[in-house]
């Protein structure tokens, strides 16, 4: 008995230190194969007036330049990239390129050890963007226009169109161009044929029902 108890008091040690350990390396392997965005300048919502020469992201883990994509989208989907990412431990650097003060959207795709690739995305905002170009001079002042044609162009047209015996030159939509009657007398005629021939009829019957 002395001897037995020993013997399996190791055992459930031995059992228990190996579920401990699987317990506590479980967690840690997600971990290890995801890397994620630990921050970001500008900001993730912010607001901002100067716009920065680039934009620089900051993850947990140093990202593989073969595989992380990273896009720079402004108002009205313009791309907003003005160059190729630079690479420095787990900093990327994004030149930017500002436009139309508004939303810019900063995506990024990044590889894991497990193949599942990790996408996200920082917005903020740049409240001052390019001016809008101003018409120029030559494009605003309307050309002059010669006498001879202003006059021509603002004296009233003459011309009148030829007819034949002072008439109008088109006739009226309305007019007919047949010479016979028109067709409400023609039906007014036959309903009073229908009316004469109803009484005829019905005279002739009480006739005949009286003989």
């Amino acid at each position: 008995m002395g001897g037995r108890f020993p013997r399996v008091a190791r055992t459930w040690l031995v059992v228990l230190g190996v579920a401990l350990g699987v317990s506590l390396a479980l967690p840690a392997a997600p971990a290890a194969a995801h890397n994620s965005l630990s921050g970001s300048n500008p900001a993730n919502g912010a607001r901002i007036a100067a716009a920065p020469e680039r934009v620089e992201l900051r993850f947990l883990a140093k990202p593989n330049p073969g595989t992380t994509k990273i896009t720079i989208t402004g108002p009205d989907n313009v791309d907003a990239l003005d160059g190729e990412p630079t690479f420095s431990g787990t900093r990327v650097r994004i030149p930017f390129a500002p436009g139309k003060a508004g939303l810019y959207i900063v995506g990024y795709q990044l590889g894991s050890a497990d193949g599942h690739p990790i996408k996200g995305e920082v917005r903020f905002t740049l409240t001052t963007g390019t001016p809008a170009e101003l018409p120029s001079p030559s494009a605003s002042a309307p050309e002059p226009v010669p006498p001879s044609d202003a006059a021509s162009a603002a004296a009233p047209s003459s011309a009148v169109p030829a007819t034949d015996g002072g008439g109008s030159a088109v006739p009226a939509a309305s007019e007919s161009t047949d010479g016979g009657p028109p067709g409400w007398l023609w039906a007014l005629g036959g309903g009073v044929l229908l009316l004469v021939a109803a009484a005829v009829g019905f005279t002739v019957r009480r006739r005949r029902a009286g003989t």
